[in-house]
């Protein structure tokens, strides 16, 4: 099939772990190495072609708008949840509409993603590992080990088929979600219109043998409190 033409920014949270930043600046907008988080994400969608991308705001959306609204690709389509913050889950679930009946990437806002020397694009290389009879979720992870600015116990583990588990109990995982997921959108068929966490999701994906990992072999650096942005500067530059 078609590799995913539309993406999902999920930009509305507070940021709270920025903070004081985020007071006065919404957190997709913090720079890092001279660009907004969100920018990057979007640069690489953009390089990868994907065409559309719906991005939800909340805190500080004015901003977020304004900010988006001078692009030209890819195309920035705005999903107002100003009236009611939905969570992950409700968030996307909110979004379907306009992102349509084909799978799309999913992306959170907090972190960037690189490519290994020589490898194709992040978005490209899990495009091509959709599996429309197989997945409702495809998921990217990264080795914890090697994860910047991420001091977690990571979240999955991983068979060399792909398929993936938990951490539960365990101390820890040798995994950890980038924030980049391919998603069907017939995995959120049974929600209802409220707030709540695609946490949910997975675990009935992850239940049903239909969500599967991916792993990244580029850099992944996790920018979520204000440290993080002067350190992932300093990388990256």
């Amino acid at each position: 099939m078609a590799r995913p033409a539309k993406a999902m920014l999920l930009a509305a949270g507070l940021g709270t772990r920025m903070r004081p930043i985020t007071l006065n600046t919404p957190k997709p907008l913090v720079e890092v190495a001279g660009k907004a988080l969100i920018d990057w994400t979007l640069d690489s969608l953009r390089d990868a072609g994907v065409t559309e991308v719906v991005t939800n705001v909340h805190h500080l959306a004015d901003q977020l708008c304004a900010h988006l609204s001078k692009r030209a690709r890819p195309r920035v389509i705005i999903s107002d949840e100003t009236a009611q913050l939905l969570d992950t889950g409700g968030g996307v679930l909110k979004a379907l509409p306009l992102l349509g009946t084909d799978p799309f990437f999913c992306c959170n806002c907090d972190a960037i993603v690189t490519e290994a020397a020589a490898s194709p694009s992040v978005f490209s290389r899990i495009a091509d590992g959709w599996d429309d009879a197989r997945h409702d979720v495809l998921m990217l992870v990264t080795p914890t080990a090697t994860a910047s600015g991420y001091d977690g116990l990571g979240d999955f583990f991983v068979e060399t088929d792909g398929t993936m588990c938990r951490r539960g109990d365990a101390a820890g995982a040798p995994y950890v979600y980038t924030g980049v997921s391919v998603v069907h959108p017939r995995v959120l068929a049974v929600e209802k219109p409220e707030p709540f966490s695609i946490n949910r999701v997975w675990d009935r994906a992850l239940a049903a043998g239909r969500m599967q990992a991916m792993i990244h072999d580029g850099g992944w650096y996790h920018v979520g409190t204000p440290d993080a942005v002067t350190a992932t500067t300093a990388l990256l530059r």
